[in-house]
This record gives C-alpha cells, sequence and structure tokens, in this order.
C-alpha cells in the first residue's frame, strides 16, 4: 500500500522523462551522415595523414634496467612507479571450475584508478559530429590513431607526470558545461588488467569548442566508415561508441529480457573463480630476463620495456612497461537472423581480472596459436570461424587494443553470417543467443559486455546505420 505522503505537483517537482525520446533519432541522423559539416571522409584521410607526420614519435625498445622511475620492488619482484601512482605489474594465481584451464599464474596489470574515455559531440548543420582526436600511442603498430577527445587516466589528468593539461577535460568532469549522452563504467581487457574500469562518457557541448590542430569533427557515418579501416579508430574510441544510444531497438527477440538477465545470473552463480594477486618473483612458468618477462614455452604474452619520445603529448618523453601478446587475436560474432531480427551468439566469458565473474563476449576470442599444441583445448567454433565462406563475411578489419598499455597488440574482427548447420538454435553451454536490440541495451550497464565485444557492437551499429 502506498503512503499517506502528499502528492506534489509534477510542475513543482520539475519532473522529467525518463528517456530523451528524440536523442537515438539525432544520432541516427549522425549515423546516416556520410559527409560533415568539416569535410568529407577523404578531407579527414589527408588530415589524419597529415598530422601523424606533423610530429616526431619514437619508440624504442630497453632494459628494465633503463626503466626511469619504474623498478622491480626487492619484497615481491612487482614493477612499479615510485609515484605509488599510474598502474603496476603483479602476479596472478586463478583457478576455475569449467574449461580446459583449471589454473593457472600469469603477470597482470593492476590499475586501480578509474580513468575517463570520453567523446565530445555538437551540432553542425542540424547534425551530431563527435570530436575525436589524433593522438598517438607508444603500443600502437602505426602509433598514430583516431582518439576519443579525451582518453586519460586520473594520474594524467592529475598531472602526477607534472605535463601539461589535458584538453577539454573540463567538459566531462565539471558541471554544465555540456549534457550527458552517455556516462557508464566499463571493463577493459580482464586478460590482463586486474578489475580495471573506464568511464565511458558522450557529451554535448553547450558552447562553442574550437578544435585544437590535432582534433577533427566527423560524424557518427564517417566514423561507421573508418571503422572499416585496419588500425585506424583505437580502442577507446570503439568502447565509447558502443554505448551511444540506438534507435529502433528490436522489440522481440528469442528470449525475453529477464530470460537472459537469469541465464546471466545463473553463468555467474554456477562459475567458481578465485583469484589472487601474488607476488611477480614467485610466478611459476615464467621467466624473468633482462629485457622481458616471458612464459617459458614462448606462449600467450611477455612484459617488456619502453623509451617513448611524442612532441605532442602532455609529457613529450618518458618510459614504462607494456604486455606484448604473442601472436594476433581473433574475435569474432556468428550471426543469425531468427524471425527476421538479428541476433548474434555470445559467449559467458571468464576472465581472471573480470569484477563479476563473467562478461558477455564474441561467440570466439582467443589467440589461435596459443592452441597449435594442444587442439583439445581449441574454443568452440574457431574452426568455423577460421574456414568461413568469404561470402558470409559481413565486417572484417584488424584492429589493436589499448596501446597505452599493450604493444602490437592487433585482432581480427569479424562478423560472421551462419545458419542452422553451423550453429544450432540451442548452443552449447554457455553460449546464448542474443538480440543486436538486447546487447545495445546492456552495454548501458556496467561489466555485461566485455571490451572485444563492445567493438563488434560499435562495427555492428555502423553497418546497422549503413544499410
Amino acid at each position: 500500500m502506498l503512503s499517506n505522503v502528499q502528492d506534489v505537483p509534477a510542475a513543482a517537482s520539475r519532473l522529467r522523462p525518463r528517456q530523451d525520446a528524440a536523442l537515438a533519432e539525432r544520432l541516427a541522423r549522425s549515423a546516416a551522415a556520410r559527409e560533415g559539416a568539416h569535410g568529407s571522409t577523404e578531407d579527414f584521410r589527408r588530415w589524419f595523414a597529415e598530422r601523424a607526420a606533423a610530429h616526431r614519435y619514437r619508440v624504442d625498445r630497453i632494459p628494465f634496467a633503463e626503466l626511469d622511475r619504474w623498478s622491480f620492488e626487492a619484497t615481491t619482484g612487482n614493477l612499479v612507479h615510485s609515484s605509488g601512482r599510474f598502474f603496476t605489474l603483479e602476479g596472478l594465481h586463478a583457478t576455475v571450475d569449467h574449461g580446459p584451464f583449471r589454473e593457472w599464474h600469469q603477470p597482470i596489470i593492476k590499475q586501480p584508478e578509474v580513468g575517463i574515455l570520453g567523446i565530445l559531440v555538437k551540432e553542425f548543420d542540424g547534425v551530431l559530429h563527435f570530436l575525436m582526436q589524433a593522438k598517438m600511442e607508444p603500443g600502437n603498430p602505426n602509433l598514430v590513431q583516431l582518439s576519443p577527445t579525451v582518453q586519460a587516466t586520473r594520474s594524467n589528468y592529475m598531472k602526477v607526470h607534472q605535463g601539461s593539461d589535458v584538453r577539454y577535460l573540463e567538459y566531462f568532469t565539471a558541471t554544465g558545461r555540456g549534457r550527458v549522452v552517455a556516462d557508464v563504467l566499463q571493463s577493459e581487457h580482464g586478460s590482463w588488467f586486474y578489475r580495471k574500469a573506464n568511464r565511458n562518457m558522450i557529451v554535448e557541448a553547450a558552447d562553442d569548442v574550437p578544435p585544437h590542430e590535432d582534433f577533427h569533427w566527423l560524424t557518427l557515418g564517417q566514423i561507421g566508415a573508418l571503422l572499416h579501416d585496419d588500425n585506424l579508430v583505437n580502442m577507446d574510441s570503439r568502447t565509447v561508441l558502443s554505448c551511444a544510444p540506438t534507435p529502433g531497438a528490436d522489440e522481440d527477440a528469442l528470449d525475453s529480457d529477464i530470460d537472459l538477465l537469469s541465464w546471466i545470473t545463473a553463468e555467474r552463480s554456477r562459475h567458481d573463480v578465485r583469484t589472487e594477486l601474488v607476488p611477480l618473483a614467485t610466478l611459476p612458468g615464467w621467466v624473468n630476463r633482462p629485457f622481458s618477462i616471458d612464459h617459458e614455452e614462448g606462449l600467450y604474452f611477455s612484459v617488456v620495456a619502453v623509451s617513448v619520445h611524442a612532441a605532442n603529448r602532455e609529457v613529450t618523453s618518458w618510459t614504462q612497461p607494456l604486455i606484448e601478446p604473442r601472436g594476433h587475436g581473433v574475435a569474432a560474432f556468428l550471426t543469425r537472423r531468427l524471425g527476421g531480427v538479428p541476433h548474434v551468439l555470445v559467449q559467458a566469458r571468464v576472465e581472471g581480472g573480470f569484477l563479476d565473474t563473467i562478461e558477455l563476449g564474441p561467440t570466439v576470442q582467443c589467440v589461435p596459436s596459443n592452441y597449435t599444441d594442444q587442439p583439445g583445448a581449441r574454443p568452440p567454433f574457431l574452426d568455423l570461424v577460421e574456414t568461413a565462406d568469404p561470402a558470409r563475411i559481413r565486417y572484417e578489419a584488424v584492429h589493436s587494443e589499448e596501446g597505452g598499455r599493450f604493444l602490437n597488440a592487433e585482432s581480427r574482427y569479424l562478423v560472421i553470417e551462419t545458419d542452422d548447420g553451423q550453429t544450432p538454435l540451442t548452443p552449447p553451454p554457455g553460449f546464448r543467443w542474443v538480440s543486436h536490440g538486447q546487447l545495445t541495451s546492456l552495454v548501458r550497464h556496467s561489466h555485461y559486455v566485455n571490451v572485444q565485444a563492445r567493438t563488434l557492437l560499435a562495427c555492428l551499429n555502423a553497418m546497422s546505420a549503413a544499410a
């Protein structure tokens, strides 16, 4: 029974609609716009090439002994910064109760502070444009990629490195500078980060925003076209773009939303995942060398050190450790139209660094070369992805992962159309058919959709807008 509280007129209490019905349509217009108010996509390509060539960049591998202000702790062997900020390289011991690998040890990045990944938007000629940045990251294979307006850790924007201010940061940290379009905490790579999250934000500016020479306004449609280029739109941009509201979410799906949420909860409940941070120096199966920390079988990844020079960064030179994977990854959604509605096959994926046991990942997410000598452990559907008929591939591009922490970490991202003979309506345990609309709804909340699946969702959204 409702309490006997006096009703307050709506005008006095300033009630507002729970959702802005016009916002998704405005974003849809931007997604449909293949030319922008600030130039064509080809104009952008020329601008991007000029900005990539305008500054001098250099990244050199160095021995750990030449790291500046980084050192191995005497007691733990953990790799730490003298400020006590930024991040640390520590050890992880994980045990799980399902899968071919029930226990493992590995180095992992611990970075407890929450960073900001933010894209500023503004309307020009009736169309929303996104302010994107040509930004250098030391781990990018081509160094300069298209970044969000703001891409900064708390240590960066608090200027622990004593560098210059982060441009446009005030739009994401101060009230009254703009209207929030999207704002959600999202995980990073659970295989390499320990419980790391970033604030993914889209903010519509309320005032004029003069772009710096390294920034460019683009429509959502232009960015969607650029997502087909290899190693151009960086990981941070892709995850923020996946959080943008989309119009016309499918009302129907194979499973109801409550059934899907119940399945996710059941998957989180049935997995017994135990992780603990341990000293880096004590990891079995890992070998410390002057230039790297490597797995004894030459698999998975290495920890390396680099020296960086970048004339247009907040700090122009620094040294840091990076994680360098062994081999290129594959991240693929298998898709079917069920009852005329597009669905993708997701997996409830366990990764040692996740905060909440599992997140929804692509159908296939792995580095195939790690399974060369253990074919019995190959992930389900990997063979189907690797032998897919090119006529069934709806999307394909190579994208690099977070260039600020990972060196030459590239994955081949694919969306592949399948049929009942390849992907049954009742998939194996741990897999579920999810509609495009359901996935878009889930990404509005924290820790449901992992970073690789968010990249593919951003690409799916761009494909839907172009259809």
